[in-house]
């Protein structure tokens, strides 16, 4: 293990000692380590049996983030693409600091700046992935299209081959799906979105700096990535209040809201099982 990081520092440039490599808890998709060498402190990931582009899209998402110039990421600094049976490896910065009064603000206000870096289209143009889940992509004209086609149908059809649709629930969704046009925008912003920001998917640098990890990058309605920053907490009022200061939140977003979520919701009713039915109910039955 050891020699393998030392050899992709070295493909890097950093051929000093490697001081410690320490495991680091806390996902369950990735093995990760802290490696600290003479020069630098770095947060590696691998995995074993993920698939070619797998950490491709992810360091993908991370530099266009990060060529945007607003919300801050770990600069990535090698991937492989790793052939059928070889470990994938991601090397990033070491990210690490504590929170102050001024970290929640600029975490909304720099997230409200990146949603204005916009697309002519709605998509993105490779697959990705949502956890271990894939997650096909396209660009579209239009953004009711996009969500229709590549992120809602085909989460219709993975959760009723895994059983998680009982019949009300498979032709509620199924009728919600085909009413789209008449609930939600077609030419919104095609904003840049980190695609995946929950409350575990933001951390704090020095000087209680934020930065964004582990994104699923496409452009879309800014409004979809707000809808899940509410699914399972971790952003506070004044994370709101911050990005509306920069972006403003347009007057429709709490009737949306809740078929935005769904995405989010179906994803985890796939993943985990029932324990999310009971919500993908209450939406669908608000809608159809």
């Amino acid at each position: 293990m050891k020699q393998q990081i030392k050899q992709v520092l070295e493909h890097i440039g950093d051929t000093t000692s490697i001081i410690a490599v320490r495991p680091v808890s806390g996902g369950d998709i990735n093995q990760a380590y802290h490696v600290q060498t003479e020069k630098k402190q770095y947060f590696l990931k691998q995995n074993e049996h993920a698939s070619s582009h797998f950490f491709r899209f992810e360091a993908k998402g991370l530099q266009l983030i990060e060529e945007t110039n607003t919300i801050a990421v770990p600069h990535v600094h090698f991937y492989n693409q790793p052939d059928q049976g070889d470990t994938g490896i991601l090397v990033m910065d070491w990210v690490e600091g504590k929170k102050n009064d001024q970290t929640i603000t600029d975490l909304g206000q720099n997230i409200a700046a990146m949603h204005q870096h916009t697309h002519q289209q709605f998509g993105f143009d490779q697959d990705g992935f949502i956890g271990t889940l894939d997650q096909p992509n396209q660009f579209t004209s239009d953004w009711v299209t996009y969500y229709r086609e590549f992120r809602l149908k085909p989460l219709f059809k993975k959760t009723l081959i895994h059983h998680r649709l009982p019949k009300d629930r498979e032709q509620r969704l199924e009728k919600l799906i085909d009413q789209l046009d008449n609930l939600l925008p077609a030419y919104p912003k095609a904003s840049l979105l980190h695609g995946d920001l929950w409350g575990g998917n933001w951390v704090t640098g020095a000087n209680g700096k934020p930065y964004v990890i582990d994104p699923a990058v496409f452009y879309g309605d800014h409004l979809f990535e707000l809808a899940f920053t509410e699914v399972f907490g971790g952003f506070s009022q004044a994370f709101y209040d911050a990005y509306q200061e920069v972006f403003e939140i347009e007057s429709y977003y709490e009737d949306i809201k809740p078929i935005y979520q769904l995405y989010y919701l179906l994803v985890h009713l796939l993943l985990f099982g029932e324990g999310y039915g009971a919500s993908v109910d209450h939406i669908l039955t608000r809608y159809t």
